[in-house]
């Protein structure tokens, strides 16, 4: 059993009660922790990075003084933390994805998302070409500039600002 990852979220639970409790703090150490065990791409760090205080104009309205929406995030985050130590008991640690597969579907999702759907699939056909890597690096570049400067520049912000890249930069660097 994986006794040291799930203590690390018993640890997040009960940070949830202290007098000082800081979500954005405690959301950003609890992806952390969820991305080392579960992996960068998990549900598990895609739900805990949508938990938002609300402030609808509902939520403004409640009158008793009642901090609910505070206490909503609370519970829903542990509620995601608990499933998390409930799996780990009950399948063990999860295998994670290769790098390589976490790498690939980040770079081509940045390309779906800047490129215009014919520019995509002129980039998809060249990768799927017979060529050589060299000749493929080739026409890639020659493709990318013809698109404009801008349009790599994109391309490229949007690969470092994926979460499976900013967390394997803190893990590897720190934040």
């Amino acid at each position: 059993m994986p006794k040291k990852e799930i203590e690390l979220l018993k640890t997040q639970i009960q940070k949830l009660d202290a007098k000082d409790f800081d979500l954005e703090a405690w959301k950003k150490y609890t992806i952390i922790i969820l991305a080392r065990i579960f992996g960068d791409t998990s549900q598990k760090v895609r739900q805990i990075e949508g938990i938002e205080y609300d402030f609808s104009s509902w939520s403004l309205r409640d009158t008793t003084g009642s901090s609910s929406y505070i206490d909503t995030c609370k519970k829903l985050g542990m509620e995601i933390l608990e499933a998390s130590i409930e799996e780990l008991k009950t399948f063990g640690l999860p295998e994670q994805d290769t790098s390589s597969d976490v790498i690939f579907d980040t770079v081509m999702e940045a390309l779906e998302d800047e490129l215009k759907g014919h520019q995509f699939k002129e980039i998809r056909k060249i990768l799927q070409s017979a060529n050589s890597p060299k000749v493929k690096r080739s026409n890639i570049l020659e493709k990318l500039k013809s698109y404009g400067h801008e349009v790599s520049t994109e391309v490229l912000a949007k690969i470092l600002s994926t979460q499976a890249v900013i967390n394997k930069s803190i893990n590897k660097y720190g934040s």
